[in-house]
């Protein structure tokens, strides 16, 4: 697979991909970067993202995480000592999930983000930005868009600077941080910084097929057992036959493929034995023709997951 099929693939949007690709064709060792308000419980939505910045890795990318303690605090996720401790935490699931250390930046907000040049940055774009875009770039990351606070006015300025103090020529992000990535593209010429490449992943579905929410615990978190994970694979939503919005075809599909050049479905002789795959587009197929029944594929997702899950367990058991 060549560097392009590997940034590009599981992807829901790239602005702009004519942009990507001469970026890739014409800089040795480009940067990415994806920031991470450290909110508490990573699950396998964050995940998604960070699969991202592997392959971005593999392709030859500088990484930056930034650890977004400010954007946290500004979002009232907690006192800065206490966003601070989850950041440091998240840093190490992070690592764990797969990111190289030695060529991976984790960079926590408030390094930079107090310093006279970024506040000053911080109020030209906010002449230039007007209330109503403003908000619209907030409401995806405000936690009362019924009621905002100022600081959350500012939260969405302050992302699409750190693009610029970062210098990283490429942002990714879930799809649901496209506004804020376009005001970026569009405010930050103006300062004088260049307009950077987008990258957005899709947003997944929660485990019941619904969207996914910490309230209905409808997720797989990094920090769950074995035991739960595989409770949790039992209960999920997974029609026979029904390929659209299938949260389990979703973790093979973005977790599991992207990190195993084959995968093995166990089952009984009874039921045909094992069945080996090495491309999604088939186990898909399979899935949808009905070859493949809900309960193997949910065994088998659950296998895996743990599986990929083991080391943030075992880094957790080890702090």
């Amino acid at each position: 697979m060549d560097k392009l099929s590997i940034i590009t693939r599981n992807t829901e949007e790239i602005v702009t991909k004519e942009e990507l690709e001469a970026l890739v064709n014409s800089k040795p060792k480009p940067s990415a970067y994806v920031g991470y308000e450290p909110s508490g419980k990573i699950h396998m939505g964050h995940v998604l993202t960070v699969n991202k910045l592997l392959d971005l890795q593999r392709a030859g990318f500088k990484i930056t995480v930034l650890l977004a303690d400010i954007h946290a605090y500004l979002n009232e996720k907690g006192t800065m000592d206490e966003v601070r401790k989850i950041a440091e935490y998240n840093k190490r699931c992070f690592i764990a999930l797969g990111l190289d250390e030695k060529n991976t930046s984790f960079v926590l907000g408030s390094s930079y983000q107090l310093e006279p040049e970024y506040m000053l940055d911080v109020l030209k774009l906010a002449r230039s930005t007007t209330l109503n875009r403003a908000r619209r770039s907030m409401d995806e990351v405000s936690r009362d868009a019924e009621n905002p606070k100022v600081s959350q006015m500012i939260y969405p300025l302050m992302q699409a600077l750190d693009i610029a103090h970062l210098g990283v020529d490429v942002a990714v992000g879930g799809i649901d941080q496209r506004k804020i990535h376009m005001l970026a593209r569009e405010g930050l010429p103006e300062l004088g910084y260049g307009a950077p490449v987008c990258i957005h992943t899709p947003i997944l579905l929660g485990l019941d097929g619904k969207k996914m929410s910490s309230s209905k615990g409808n997720y797989i978190s990094v920090d769950d057992t074995p035991e739960d994970i595989k409770k949790k694979m039992k209960g999920a939503f997974c029609v026979e036959g029904e390929v659209k919005d299938n949260p389990v075809l979703c973790l093979f599909k973005f977790h599991i493929m992207p990190r195993y050049p084959e995968i093995t479905v166990r089952r009984s002789e009874k039921y045909g034995g094992d069945i080996r795959y090495n491309s999604y587009e088939v186990l898909e197929s399979d899935f949808a023709g009905k070859a493949l029944h809900p309960m193997d594929l949910k065994a088998a997702a659950a296998e895996y997951m743990n599986e990929i899950l083991e080391p943030v367990r075992k880094l957790m058991v080890e702090t």
